[in-house]
């Protein structure tokens, strides 16, 4: 590391904290990296259907972090529990920074829910177990509200339960239901709404658009899509005044806040692309182009959205949400033989970041 070298702060290691850091880490001559997470390891979004499904367990789905090695990088497992973003100072449970640069990629946190819930790995882990003891009545996926990470997942949830429940035999005695305040399944792509939804015909489940899901509305068990929030950390810093529905104010072109040489990417800014990993993947581009110097196209938000219909059958929408006058959402599939194109993504992260196949 040389003496003139830029100190960087990246708080959070999920797609856009690890995919920024991996960026800057060819330029180690250049920056030293600093990436925190209260978390001992990375676990994909579309691994907790591993989970929930009992095809592996939490630890085989986490990617420990200390396999994340850059030259130039240090991961430190801390708790970042105030952020000054005037001085860019960070204070963690165990140490304090002020960076050069302080990027914010903390992404959102889910408020707290008392019942069923697949969207952290440990609800995944505790409905895996109830799941076996349903054999009858109405089963519903209720979306509690909007934004929320991976608009795809309520829907590859219930065409996956539809498989478990035909393979145990259970199926007609179930009555399985899907509620959603959005007004289809993927707003912003027509062709994958109306390829969900052909699905969902096709299987007999239930569907209602356009209406916020209330537990205890007749079904014998509601799994809930549970309300996203900016992390309180991120609330309390100021980092949220101006920003749309309490996220991080960001420039969309760009994701910097509007305090000298600090960005927001990912779940925790307000830039108008929905909450997906690959969408933070991009993001994270965009800001590692920007800290070197050489950002030549402005965020487009672009990204992929793997949608699993069941039975071995995938669809994947291309999403660009700002690189033109409207978004542009077409779909491939479904079909199996997409399948491979799923799992090459997930072996192509796990290689660059985590050096594994």
């Amino acid at each position: 590391m040389s003496s003139a070298s830029t100190d960087v702060l990246i708080c959070g290691a999920g797609f856009g904290g690890l995919e920024l850091a991996t960026r800057l880490s060819e330029h180690a001559d250049d920056f030293h990296v600093t990436l925190l997470d209260r978390n001992e390891g990375f676990v994909f979004g579309y691994s907790k259907f591993d989970v929930l499904f009992g095809h592996s367990t939490v630890d085989g789905v986490t990617l420990p972090y200390r396999d994340f090695t850059k030259p130039g990088v240090e991961f430190r497992r801390e708790e970042v529990v105030s952020i000054d973003p005037g001085t860019k100072e960070v204070r963690t449970d165990a140490n304090s920074y002020r960076p050069d640069i302080l990027v914010v990629a903390l992404g959102a946190d889910y408020v707290p829910y008392d019942g069923h819930e697949f969207y952290s790995v440990e609800g995944a882990a505790r409905l895996r177990e109830v799941l076996p003891s349903i054999e009858r009545g109405i089963v519903q996926i209720g979306v509690l509200g909007v934004p929320f990470k991976c608009p795809p997942a309520p829907w590859e949830a219930m065409f996956l339960m539809h498989d478990y429940f035909v393979e145990r035999g259970v199926r007609e005695a179930i009555d399985l239901r899907i509620t959603t305040p959005m007004p289809m399944p993927i707003p912003v792509s027509p062709v994958a709404s109306q390829a969900i939804t052909d699905a969902l015909d096709a299987r007999g489940i239930n569907y209602e658009f356009g209406h916020r899901a209330v537990p205890g509305s007749g079904e014998d068990y509601f799994i809930a899509v549970p309300l996203h929030k900016a992390p309180d950390v991120v609330q309390a810093s100021g980092l949220t005044e101006g920003g749309a529905d309490g996220w991080i104010h960001v420039d969309p072109t760009n994701l910097r806040t509007p305090f000298d040489g600090v960005y927001a990417l990912g779940d925790c800014a307000d830039a108008p692309v929905p909450r997906a990993g690959t969408l933070a993947e991009s993001a994270a581009r965009v800001v590692a182009d920007d800290i070197l110097g050489r950002l030549e196209v402005p965020y487009e938000g672009r990204g992929i959205c793997f949608v699993e219909f069941g039975g071995g059958e995938i669809g994947i929408v291309n999403v660009e949400f700002l690189a033109g006058a409207e978004p542009r959402a077409p779909m491939a599939g479904p079909s199996q033989e997409l399948m491979k194109h799923n799992e090459a993504f997930g072996a192509e992260r796990r290689e660059r970041w985590f050096g594994r196949s």
